[in-house]
């Protein structure tokens, strides 16, 4: 959709799209298109230390779980996630969705992805440690399922 990325980061079946990142913003914000098709393995639900988040939904539909609550947003649909809240999401319909997604302040950003895809994408089941590693890293925390 967009004409242009700065950076293209497949995990798996998700694609990521930066349209900007930290070093345009000053560290400010990082802003990407979130592709997500049906069925996608997607992060386990996590929350932020440090970073807020916004989606906006292109297009398809996305389950959002945000602190307790799921919540299905379809296009045109919006949510805040302030950091410390749990949250996850999944694609639960037949239809590729399409969400721009945007993180603030700039520290999860094109570095963070690119470490979490050469675990995803090395082959054959994912290393835990290391994806744990990775994400506690960059200020997410991983919470198991209720």
């Amino acid at each position: 959709m967009f004409p242009h990325f700065k950076e293209r980061i497949s995990l798996g079946s998700l694609e990521i799209n930066f349209l900007f990142d930290g070093d345009d913003t000053d560290d400010t914000l990082v802003q990407f298109e979130l592709v997500v098709p049906p069925g996608a393995k997607v992060p386990a639900p996590h929350f932020h230390v440090d970073v807020d988040e916004t989606l906006y939904i292109l297009e398809g539909a996305l389950t959002q779980l945000i602190g307790t609550e799921m919540r299905e947003l379809q296009p045109g649909d919006h949510c805040f996630i302030k950091r410390g809240t749990i949250h996850g999401f999944n694609n639960l319909h037949d239809k590729t969705a399409r969400a721009l997604c945007t993180l603030s302040p700039a520290s999860i950003g094109p570095a963070y992805f690119r470490e979490i895809a050469a675990v995803i994408n090395a082959g054959g089941p994912p290393d835990m440690q290391k994806l744990l590693t990775i994400m506690k890293g960059h200020g997410l925390e991983p919470v198991k399922p209720a």
